[in-house]
């Protein structure tokens, strides 16, 4: 059920390193969000798949992992993304809408999660360094986000909001990540 589904995605920010992600089982959740709507029909989003120790080893060090966790750099080793995906806007086609974006990095995280794996959507880049490392062209194309995935070493629960209405996600001693979210008759106007 897609409920269950949209449940289960959640963002991962611990995985188990050393569990692969096939790179044929990611180019089908790609190929899912190539089906999924576009503004205008434009389809001005372009990916890249990295799988290789080398690839990961620029983008990691790039990132940012959790603002509402001051105190955390990120994954520790063993626990980083097995695969990234880099979504891009391509420059030379018609101007490519957010929502797009949103859209498609929704598609393979959903994807993901379908098939047991978790992911991150993270926006928080070191653009430039990414796309130098990667050797992408800068003219051509805009790094729009990084979605990094593998599979969850980590424990998230959904959690009402609580009587202060803060929605800033948090974690036990134990290392459960709980995510508030505001009830339905909350966001219904």
């Amino acid at each position: 059920m897609l409920k269950d589904l949209l449940k289960k995605s959640r963002s991962i920010r611990r995985f188990y390193e050393e569990d692969e992600v096939p790179e044929e089982m990611i180019r089908d959740w790609v190929d899912n969000a190539r089906y999924t709507p576009s503004t205008a029909n434009g389809q001005t989003l372009k990916f890249r798949i990295c799988t290789s120790q080398e690839d990961k080893e620029i983008i990691f060090p790039n990132l940012k992992w959790a603002g509402a966790l001051p105190d955390w750099d990120g994954p520790e080793p063993g626990e980083r993304p097995a695969a990234y995906v880099l979504i891009f806007d391509d420059l030379s086609l018609a101007k490519n809408r957010p929502v797009d974006t949103g859209i498609c990095a929704q598609t393979i995280m959903l994807s993901a999660a379908e098939a047991g794996y978790g992911g991150c959507i993270l926006a928080s880049v070191n653009r430039p360094e990414v796309m130098r490392g990667l050797g992408i062209d800068q003219e051509r194309y805009a790094l729009a986000l990084v979605l990094a995935i593998g599979r969850p070493k980590e424990t998230v629960m959904l959690v009402p909001v609580g009587e202060d209405g803060s929605t800033k996600y948090y974690r036990d001693p134990d290392g459960i990540h709980y995510v508030p979210k505001r009830g339905l008759d909350e966001i219904l106007i």
